[in-house]
């Protein structure tokens, strides 16, 4: 397996930046009192929010319900900074509350990729989340959202085609992390477990935007519409 080198990692960092310029959510984290639906997370979500065109529009688009889009570029699962965790890179900070029927969450990515360079991760990955999928940051976040009284729908990462991604060397880590997601979602009613790992044909550059990261306008709308089925077939 292919090891990100500094270099590469500084890169990784200045496009993610500069598309959280380009495609975070509002700072302000929005309200809505008639929603149902609350999204929380980071790019795979956020991405395309400034146009209106996330996931959560594709959501709304589909349902025909307000969904309230929290989610940020950049976020993690494990994050320490207060006043910009707050604001919502943390990830778990990013919940309000509400009458929320369901919660559509992402996250991981940047805590495997940002964290740890998707290179020996091992202690990552189990600060996330238990190879019984039972324990971690990920089930706890997922736990107290439950209690509120709304389902989740927890979202994996889209994989790379194969044509110059640069997440390449994390296909072993997001597998590893997405199983034991998986695992955690067949434990508890309720929870449900959104895989795009096959969404992506090899050598289609169509469901990424240009860093070969983040989901284009194509994906974004297309995973909207796959959580909007979920939805729909288990009760709005």
């Amino acid at each position: 397996m292919l090891k990100i080198s500094v270099n590469m990692k500084t890169n990784i960092l200045k496009t993610i930046t500069v598309f959280a310029l380009l495609f975070m959510a509002p700072a302000s984290m929005a309200r809505d009192m008639n929603s149902r639906i609350l999204v929380m997370g980071d790019s795979l979500l956020a991405a395309h929010s400034i146009s209106r065109r996330a996931v959560a529009h594709s959501i709304e688009a589909t349902l025909g319900q307000k969904v309230v889009n929290n989610s940020v570029v950049g976020a993690r699962i494990i994050y320490k900074l207060p006043i910009s965790g707050a604001l919502g890179l943390n990830i778990s900070k990013q919940y309000r509350k509400g009458n929320w029927d369901w919660v559509v969450l992402s996250g991981g990515g940047n805590d495997l990729m940002l964290g740890c360079g998707c290179n020996k991760c091992d202690r990552k990955i189990r600060r996330m989340i238990s190879a019984s999928g039972a324990s971690g940051e990920v089930p706890r976040l997922v736990s107290k959202l439950r209690r509120t009284g709304a389902k989740v729908i927890y979202v994996g990462y889209l994989r790379s085609p194969g044509v110059g991604s640069p997440i390449e060397s994390c296909k072993d880590e997001g597998d590893e992390f997405e199983s034991r997601i998986n695992k955690m979602a067949q434990q508890n009613e309720g929870v449900y477990f959104l895989s795009l790992a096959d969404l992506v044909p090899h050598g289609d550059r169509s469901f990424h935007a240009i860093d070969m990261i983040h989901p284009s306008l194509k994906a974004s709308k297309i995973i909207g519409q796959m959580v909007s089925k979920i939805i729909s077939s288990n009760g709005k």
